[in-house]
Parts: structure tokens; sequence; C-alpha cells
């Protein structure tokens, strides 16, 4: 079983280090940066077995909008999946951004799996933008009320 942790700027080389390899050697570290690590503690949380970092998710309250808090990134180890620890984190995010009332997040449409479970979360899919991050770098919407 894994422990559960917010995280802390030591961890942000241990999730780097396996990041690109979780999503099959796709290059997702530069989607990370180390800020989250360092200014969003509170709201960002990483997983460990035996010292390994096997999952983390990092998130945090909207400046903008007083009722809403946004997840950025989540990983869990493939070996991990379908083992609780995604829900898990997922948790204890909420607990954290309480008493926010909205939480929302972005995926990539060819990530279904992604889509999946969030909807198995209790997330909507809000829509779909062709164009969230940059031209032709289209994003699902998805959004959750606490």
């Amino acid at each position: 079983m894994a422990t559960v942790r917010h995280a802390e700027p030591a961890d942000y080389a241990s999730v780097i280090a396996v990041i690109d390899d979780w999503w099959g050697g796709r290059p997702m570290s530069a989607m990370l940066p180390k800020l989250f690590f360092i200014h969003f503690r509170d709201t960002s949380f990483v997983a460990e077995t035996g010292g390994r970092v096997v999952g983390f998710l990092c998130g945090f309250r909207s400046q903008t909008h007083d009722d809403e808090a946004y997840i950025h990134f989540v990983g869990v180890d493939p070996s991990q999946r379908g083992s609780g620890l995604g829900r898990e984190l997922y948790e204890r995010f909420f607990a954290a951004v309480a008493p926010r009332t909205v939480v929302r997040a972005v995926t990539s449409p060819v990530n279904e799996k992604s889509v999946a479970f969030h909807q198995a979360l209790g997330f909507e899919v809000e829509r779909v933008d062709e164009d969230y991050d940059g031209r032709g770098e289209a994003r699902v919407l998805l959004w959750k009320r606490l």
C-alpha cells in the first residue's frame, strides 16, 4: 500500500525521472514545471511505496474563481493502475481544496482511459476545445461539482 503525502521540492526529480516512461515514452515532462512542488505543496501530492514514487497529483485553488480548483497533472505508475491509488490522490485533492465546490481538469482526446477514469470519479465532459493548448492541440475539458 502506498503512502500519500504532500509534495516537496525534493520530489520533483523523482517524478520527472519516471513521467515519460509512465506515458509510454511520450515526452510529458515539460508539462510539469517544478513550481508545483514549491508553490502548490498544500494541493499537490506524492504517493510512495518503499521509498519509490508510484503516483503524484499536482493542482491548485483557482486565483480567479473563488469556487474552483484545478488539477494540472496526475500520474500513477502503470504497475499500480487499478489499485485505487488514482482515486485516493483525487480524494486527497478534493479535501485539500475545500470549501471549493468545482474541480476542473483537462486531458487529451486520445487519452480515452483518462476520460473514462475522470467520468468514473464523477467528472463531466464540458466540451472538447480543438485549440486549447495552441493550434491543433485539442483538450477535453472536464469538471466535477464537489
